[in-house]
């Protein structure tokens, strides 16, 4: 398969995703192993203070951590994610998850993800995500 059909099946595969698009939010590979999630907050998204509920923030850095270390086509499985919740954010805000590779490493990789507020720039959380690559591909490995 060449190789910008193979990242075209890759996005696609990434994109045919439920949850993301349960919560309205939109998935973009950058590059392999980076990626960026968006979402702007409703009235549904927060918590009983007013302000976006915590367990959303940790989704839209999960879909950005799940896009950029699925990037390649090779399967892979969060083993564990270490958040912290910097900044609250409101109704009407638009978040936007960073997810970078900053570690590949062989059947594990590291990566760093940041949630910002995209029109202030405030950021909104940030952690570190341990990724399992599995012996499985959804998108065959180019030859």
């Amino acid at each position: 398969m060449q190789d910008k059909k193979r990242r075209a099946a890759i996005n696609a595969h990434i994109k045919n995703d439920a949850f993301t698009r349960f919560l309205g939010a939109e998935v973009t590979i950058v590059a392999p192993g980076h990626s960026r999630a968006s979402l702007t907050v409703t009235e549904h998204m927060t918590n009983f203070h007013g302000t976006t509920h915590g367990g959303l923030v940790f989704a839209l850095g999960d879909l950005a951590f799940a896009a950029a270390s699925n990037s390649r086509g090779q399967v892979a499985v969060a083993l564990n994610v270490t958040i912290y919740f910097l900044n609250p954010s409101k109704v009407g805000d638009r978040l936007v998850a960073e997810a970078k590779e900053c570690h590949p490493g062989g059947r594990t990789g590291l990566y760093e993800i940041t949630v910002v507020e995209e029109t202030t720039g405030t950021v909104i959380a940030r952690s570190q995500d341990l990724v399992y690559r599995k012996k499985q591909w959804f998108i065959a490995p180019e030859d």
